[in-house]
């Protein structure tokens, strides 16, 4: 009894547990508009410009981006596709995965459905919480993630942050403090990876955008069809009544 008890708690508490950080971190709320294609394709551009030289979208075609309001003819040069790349084909990572493997220690994974795995919260404050850490072989730790063996892809453009540990009351605080700054101001910085992250829901699920649409035609089809089908009824039993 006490051993179904202990599984029922862990059943309510699991929703919890999936969204918290595995170091503990606070996740910030990342800010997702799925409606602003305006940052999608920003967010597309980052994406394939930064992450795809590592990882890979094997679920993921380039043509999809028109449903983000991407011609092909955008799709080809502001993504700066390769003549080669044909836009039906999946997003490849440049970088070969066992050359990958040898440089970071672990294979870096798939990013196709990393939104649905991770959660757009935790990958909007992983994105956020790099800091130089010279005891590691890339140089870069993260606070969300520790001991990561990715690094800082987007260093140049955030900058540097150190890890400054302070203790209050008995508890230790870990805390970012900007070391040297980047390309972009921290609210930009921010706007980007809201971008990206934004991207990444949306590439988890490219059908969620033509889904609503498709259910508002489906209802309306339903509609015409229960009017047509009651008037049938009423020429049908017209005489018996």
């Amino acid at each position: 009894m006490n051993a179904i008890r202990k599984l029922g708690m862990l059943a309510l508490l699991w929703p919890a547990l999936a969204l918290a950080s595995p170091a503990g971190t606070h996740l910030d709320r990342a800010p997702i508009d799925l409606k602003d294609k305006v940052a999608l394709q920003r967010g597309a551009k980052l994406f394939t410009s930064r992450c795809l030289a590592c990882h890979s979208a094997a679920y993921m075609r380039y043509n999809r981006l028109r449903d983000i309001g991407m011609s092909e003819t955008q799709i080809k040069k502001d993504l700066e596709l390769p003549e080669d790349v044909k836009l039906g084909s999946a997003m490849q990572a440049a970088m070969d995965a066992s050359a990958a493997k040898l440089a970071f220690g672990v294979a870096p994974p798939d990013l196709s459905v990393i939104a649905r795995s991770r959660s757009a919260d935790w990958l909007y404050t992983y994105m956020r919480t790099f800091y130089a850490d010279p005891g590691r072989a890339s140089g870069w730790n993260n606070l969300a993630f520790p001991s990561v063996g990715m690094p800082h892809a987007l260093a140049d453009l955030q900058g540097e942050q150190k890890l400054r540990v302070e203790t209050y009351e008995g508890h230790e605080i870990r805390k970012l403090v900007p070391d040297k700054p980047g390309s972009l101001t921290p609210a930009e910085y921010d706007a980007a990876v809201a971008d990206l992250v934004n991207y990444l829901v949306f590439m988890s699920d490219p059908s969620k955008l033509v889904r609503p649409g498709l259910g508002y035609l489906v209802l309306g089809f339903l509609a015409m069809l229960f009017v047509l089908v009651y008037a049938l009824k009423k020429e049908v039993w017209k005489d018996i009544h």
